[in-house]
């Protein structure tokens, strides 16, 4: 089972759940923490591979990873501590897993806050895929991830972001790396899918102002999905809840009131 930690209100019956994107861990949401469990139950998360969360049993024998496989960890764990519905909070590469736990169990996501969300792969990120999946296997995969960190986060206010998501991805092994990686031949359909169908579950999309690979298509996908909106915050890149934590929080929280 998944690393997990909880934080529980005495007054709060909502959950929020926070899941980090590939190569980080739990301790990205650290300046979320406080401004959270003051209003609501926490369950925050590390995904299998990272953090403290172990590879169980069915992945060695099984090593291939999927989305559905890696959605259904969490799935299991919101089982196990009895939580029947979640707000949940995701960054980059997390907000496709809330999203396809949405696909898979709409009944259990009262609603969704992407951060740094992907929902489509423009020229350049598809790019940078293909240059990952040939190198892969012979360059060391730090300086790989350095090298997407860098493009993903290339200006010098988003160094923070990528000193962070570097210093987290060190505690990947090579091989755990490599089956994230290949994740991506899957992603393609499964972006398709989430922007052709309107999941009608309220659904805060936060963006940096200066996330120039993801921030244009987030912002055509909420103008077609009845639900959906776009918070953008300025002088910020992908990784909003890191670099604009003050802003995140305060957007996040008055999204989760006027769901009340």
């Amino acid at each position: 089972m998944l690393n997990y930690t909880t934080y529980t209100h005495p007054k709060s019956s909502q959950w929020v759940t926070f899941v980090h994107g590939a190569g980080g861990s739990s301790s990205i949401w650290h300046k979320q923490l406080r401004a959270f469990k003051a209003k609501y139950n926490m369950l925050v998360l590390d995904l299998r591979g990272h953090g403290e969360s172990k590879i169980v049993l069915k992945d060695i024998v099984n090593p291939k990873y999927s989305f559905d496989a890696i959605t259904a960890d969490i799935v299991e764990l919101i089982d196990y501590l009895k939580i029947k519905k979640s707000h949940f909070v995701g960054i980059s590469l997390g907000t496709i897993l809330i999203r396809n736990l949405a696909e898979k169990h709409p009944g259990r996501v009262q609603s969704m806050i992407l951060a740094g969300a992907i929902m489509k792969l423009n020229f350049r990120s598809q790019l940078l895929i293909k240059l990952g999946a040939a190198f892969k296997s012979i360059v060391p995969y730090m300086l790989l991830y350095k090298f997407f960190a860098f493009i993903i986060m290339p200006r010098k206010n988003h160094k923070k972001s990528r000193i962070l998501f570097v210093r987290e991805a060190k505690k990947l092994y090579q091989k755990e790396f490599i089956r994230w990686f290949k994740l991506t031949s899957d992603i393609n359909p499964l972006l398709r899918l989430f922007r052709a169908k309107d999941i009608k579950i309220p659904t805060l999309y936060m963006m940096g102002a200066e996330d120039h690979l993801f921030l244009p298509s987030i912002q055509k996908l909420a103008q077609e999905h009845l639900l959906a909106q776009v918070s953008v915050v300025e002088k910020c890149g992908h990784v909003v809840n890191v670099e604009r934590p003050l802003a995140f929080n305060t957007r996040s929280i008055q999204f989760l009131d006027n769901l009340s």
